[in-house]
């Protein structure tokens, strides 16, 4: 059984969007009708972790003093909305795909939602011999069929400060390999405290930072277990990158600290279906398509943080909330030396 995150992963992966018991059907339909339900069907859920990965890069607006060093457990939970549990599917839109029922538009899952009702669909395509056919498929539903309402992260990061002001941060989510699903993340980040040049730092009670961080995620899930299509080298490759700018204000007492932030995510998402793809109708047509189609999307938006860390010696406990696009509930343990 895969963990929510990994399940994620694999939807977005293209585990359902190409529904692989009808994959065959799907791309004999066309490629751009195939890729085109794709980018609806996926667009939530990279947009949900992207803003997932860059939640708690810092949990205080003070920075370490110099050759401080810490390290950090960091999980987050990000909601998942009602709105990007569904897209409006128009069969305008499409060359070969109509609604079973003769409905023009209607509400479908995307990745992160859940048909009630099997959404079947007609898939018209040419064949050679006996012209145009057609077949009826079943829209694939996503996680919200498993009761998952939100998106799962969790990642080690660590900070080192070499200069005054300054902390250098990573973060990294190890590789790893699930049944089909592979997943890894890692990211780079820069805060400085602006506060820690003023002539009477130590009586200022409020810090200010400014924070530039990076991260990528990479997935990959393999399809020549699932998909009913005959090939090779069979899988869907996903990565999403992002850039965080964010400013950083809170107080900077002994034990008890609050503090908040103002950011801007700005991301890329891809989403390659590869491998080679042999189209049949299960007799005399065939048709070979090696890597299908590539999807492109961007993420972006602001981020609101409110927080409070705890210190206990060189252990301090922090919780934070961030209202986005995608607002989310996070908790670190943070060890200082």
């Amino acid at each position: 059984m895969k963990t929510p995150f990994l399940l994620l992963i694999s939807l977005v992966a293209l585990h359902s969007v190409t529904a692989q018991e009808n994959l065959n059907e799907l791309l004999a339909a066309g490629i751009n009708d195939t890729k085109r339900f794709s980018e609806n069907y996926i667009q939530p859920a990279n947009d949900g972790l992207a803003y997932g990965i860059n939640n708690s890069w810092s949990n205080n607006a003070k920075t370490s003093k110099r050759f401080g060093f810490s390290l950090s457990i960091i999980g987050n939970a990000t909601f998942i909305n009602d709105e990007d549990k569904t897209f409006t599917m128009n069969t305008a839109d499409y060359e070969n795909i109509r609604f079973k029922d003769g409905s023009t538009s209607k509400p479908v899952a995307t990745a992160l939602g859940h048909n009630e009702q099997d959404v079947v669909v007609e898939v018209t395509y040419d064949d050679p011999l006996f012209g145009e056919q057609t077949t009826d498929i079943i829209l694939p539903t996503g996680i919200g069929s498993a009761n998952v309402n939100l998106i799962p992260t969790v990642f080690l990061q660590g900070s080192f400060s070499p200069f005054k002001g300054t902390e250098v941060k990573a973060r990294f989510f190890p590789k790893i390999e699930q049944d089909d699903v592979e997943v890894g993340l890692y990211g780079f980040g820069v805060q400085h405290e602006f506060t820690s040049w003023l002539p009477a730092d130590n009586l200022f009670p409020v810090a200010i930072s400014g924070l530039i961080a990076y991260t990528k995620l990479n997935g990959n899930y393999n399809l020549i277990n699932t998909s009913n299509v005959e090939g090779s080298n069979q899988r869907v490759e996903t990565e999403t990158k992002t850039m965080l700018y964010q400013v950083i204000v809170g107080t900077k007492l002994k034990i008890i600290n609050v503090y908040g932030s103002v950011g801007y995510i700005d991301g890329k998402n891809k989403t390659d279906l590869l491998g080679t793809y042999r189209v049949s109708d299960g007799f005399l047509f065939s048709e070979e398509i090696v890597d299908p189609f590539s999807i492109d999307s961007d993420t972006s938006g602001v981020a609101t943080t409110l927080g409070a860390n705890v210190k206990l010696g060189f252990f301090s406990l922090n919780a934070a909330y961030t209202i986005a696009d995608f607002s989310s509930a996070s908790l670190g343990m943070n060890f200082s030396f």
